[in-house]
């Protein structure tokens, strides 16, 4: 067994230890401390943006992963397995997080809400087109792509279904969390509407990432990624998996290759060199960067600007 798994087995059996005692030492501060307001637990922060912008502030919305940190191997501490026992609504998204998943199997109970109950997910893929003589890419894709934010109009159906939530764990204000899903609804229609003309008339449609976290992006917008790895951000390329990239992104003369703010960009500076292109940030928004002042809008929109550059759209 390699450090690396042998600190997760022993982070899961700490977070288990936990379970009990952290229903059972609760302290002021904990989720439920607020009588005026439902209190949401969200597993990373897309689900947080979606939380705080429907539930207003008729809800406290705690975060499990910090912000400049990546959530994929979040471990979750005996003060938040507490916030997990003692939330009136958690909010997750079952598959990404195995620390966050088995807390809500231990003690999560009616309580939770898995977004992939609404939105189900698409097949992961590393992406490319395979060549003559090559095996394909099974090796770095398989499994489910969690990543469903990143297309706007999903992310406007959880949005909506988790009004519905707030509502039953929250009578009293019902119509308000309807009213703001609605709102928040508008909100991504008009992003969707942006990204939809903003990249209809591109020079290259291949998109070439540091993993392959962008394939409902690229689903939505009829575009083509590449991912250096598959959806782990954090596994090591083949060097046979490098070898395609480096060919795929000569053969469409990409101009940019992209990497995101929590991930080191070493590979992606690279491929990037061995090509003759330039880097850019494309950010997955899995977590916002520590002192960040942006949310899930502007973010976007920063993609998209980026993405037009990148691709040379007009």
């Amino acid at each position: 067994m390699t450090n690396r798994a042998t600190y997760r087995v022993l982070a899961a059996a700490t977070a288990l230890l936990a379970l009990g005692a952290g229903a059972g030492c609760s302290t002021g501060d904990s989720a439920g401390a607020d009588p005026k307001r439902v209190d949401v637990v969200a597993a990373f922060y897309p689900l947080q943006f979606l939380a705080e912008r429907i539930g207003g502030d008729a809800a406290r919305v705690t975060n499990l992963a910090k912000p400049g940190a990546e959530p994929h191997d979040l471990e979750l501490n005996p003060s938040q397995v507490g916030q997990v026992s003692d939330a009136e609504l958690i909010v997750y998204l079952k598959g990404f997080q195995p620390a966050v998943d088995d807390a809500v199997a231990q003690n999560g109970g009616d309580r939770a809400f898995d977004v992939t109950s609404v939105q189900p997910l698409l097949d992961a893929s590393a992406g490319g087109h395979d060549h003559e003589g090559e095996e394909g890419h099974a090796e770095e894709s398989g499994g489910k792509d969690p990543h469903v934010w990143l297309d706007p109009t999903r992310l406007a159906g959880i949005g909506d279904q988790l009004a519905q939530r707030l509502g039953t764990a929250d009578p009293n204000h019902a119509a308000d969390y309807t009213a703001r899903a609605a709102t928040l609804r508008s909100d991504l229609t008009a992003l969707d509407s942006e990204f939809k003309t903003g990249l209809a008339t591109c020079q290259r449609r291949e998109i070439v990432t540091s993993h392959a976290a962008f394939g409902y992006l690229a689903d939505r917008y009829q575009l083509d990624q590449v991912g250096i790895t598959g959806l782990s951000p954090d596994v090591e390329p083949s060097p046979q998996r490098l070898a395609h990239v480096i060919e795929e992104a000569k053969e469409h003369q990409a101009t940019t290759i992209f990497f995101e703010t929590l991930v080191s960009p070493k590979v992606a500076e690279t491929i990037a060199g061995q090509v003759g292109a330039k880097t850019a940030v494309l950010d997955p928004i899995e977590g916002l960067a520590a002192g960040s002042d942006g949310d899930y809008l502007s973010v976007m929109r920063t993609n998209l600007r980026t993405l037009q550059t990148a691709l040379g759209c007009s």
